[in-house]
């Protein structure tokens, strides 16, 4: 039997997607041996600087950063600088390699990932790649010669890969919280539990202001007829927006009380469970969160990312049946509200969706992923 894991270095960054695997993971590590030491790798000036050390892990960094596809001068000397960076990590992730000396090394996506897993490799230090998108990112792509193991989210996903030999199909981890109570606890504990379904609805960061002036008109739609319970995050930017849009339009909230503007949902574990339609992007922490749920959802993939990977992700859940989606130039609050209604004025649709997606849902990916790198070790 292989011995717990004692040294683990996470390298990962760039975007939430990538960062809160690695930490469901160290988690996880920690809970099978409180002796283990934990070191998350990442970049002087992603998003994992902050998330990491208030996680409460050791964090260091690599010098390494993006490659811009434009001729502007302020591009051309972002490129140069990230040419130097390259040239750069892999000497920072050999010495810290060296110090920390790890039993395996764990990429979960973003460019810091590179240095350390190929470094890694080339020591013959264990090292394995998650990947939390339908289709490999370029990080993936490129540490798909090196890593000795690629972890994926779906088995659909195995066919993207030149080495899928090496592929082993874990999920992706969600935390813990969102499974804490069931369906009708949650709307219990949220007053939703009338009998109308319960929509939630989220943009993110990326093109956000878009879609919510899209849903402006939604709720409008939704305050004239009220079918369903509705929970809508606005960020901080679009809440007051939304506010005097919505009372442009003569619409008071405060009269709809089934109408919920957020600014943000901080309980977002519970909002999940009590959902019965998701309207949201398709970025990977939300993918792996709605398949461990089992909740159906209606997809605006945002068209700001590298690669079109939102749409890639959101049309794989769409094959399977377990999500519709919209492409952002088709959508309006009126073709959002009109595709939300016929899903859920139809229980054998959102019957269906929701088998479907839970069948892609894989609630122990935590636990897969650290026997995938207890196996390493042999």
């Amino acid at each position: 039997m292989p011995k717990p894991l004692q040294r683990v270095i996470f390298t990962c960054g760039g975007t939430a997607g990538h960062v809160n695997p690695a930490i469901a993971l160290a988690q996880l590590t920690l809970e099978k041996n409180p002796q283990a030491q934990i070191l998350f790798v990442g970049a002087e000036r992603g998003l994992e600087k902050d998330l990491v050390p208030k996680a409460g892990y050791a964090f260091k960094t690599v010098h390494i950063s993006s490659f811009h596809r434009s001729f502007r001068p302020a591009e051309i000397k972002h490129n140069l600088i990230s040419v130097g960076n390259l040239i750069r990590a892999p000497g920072e992730a050999r010495a810290i390699l060296r110090a920390f000396r790890p039993d395996a090394v764990v990429g979960t996506g973003g460019y810091a990932s590179y240095p350390l897993v190929k470094a890694a490799a080339k020591m013959k230090i264990p090292t394995a790649v998650h990947e939390s998108n339908a289709v490999p990112g370029l990080t993936t792509q490129m540490l798909e010669n090196y890593a000795g193991k690629i972890m994926v989210g779906f088995e659909s996903c195995r066919k993207h890969y030149r080495r899928p030999e090496k592929v082993v199909v874990t999920g992706t981890p969600v935390r813990g919280d969102f499974f804490l109570m069931t369906k009708q606890e949650a709307k219990k504990a949220l007053g939703v539990d009338g009998g109308k379904p319960l929509i939630v609805s989220f943009w993110g960061s990326l093109g956000a202001s878009g879609m919510n002036r899209q849903m402006v008109d939604f709720l409008a739609l939704e305050a004239a007829k009220q079918p369903f319970y509705h929970i809508h995050s606005a960020g901080t930017q679009g809440y007051p927006m939304m506010q005097e849009a919505l009372r442009e339009r003569g619409v008071d909230l405060k009269a709809h009380p089934g109408l919920q503007l957020r600014e943000y949902i901080y309980d977002m574990a519970l909002v999940m469970r009590a959902a019965d339609l998701v309207l949201c992007r398709a970025g990977a922490s939300t993918i792996s969160e709605l398949t461990a749920l089992g909740t159906p959802a209606l997809m605006v993939p945002s068209p700001y990312v590298t690669n079109n990977h939102q749409e890639k992700n959101a049309r794989a859940l769409e094959e399977a049946g377990g999500a519709a989606v919209l492409l952002e130039p088709d959508c309006s609050g009126q073709a959002l509200f009109q595709t939300a209604c016929g899903i859920l004025h139809d229980p054998s649709r959102l019957q269906t969706m929701a088998a479907s997606m839970a069948a892609l849902g894989i609630r122990d990916a935590a636990e897969r992923i650290y026997q995938t790198l207890l196996e390493l070790q042999k």
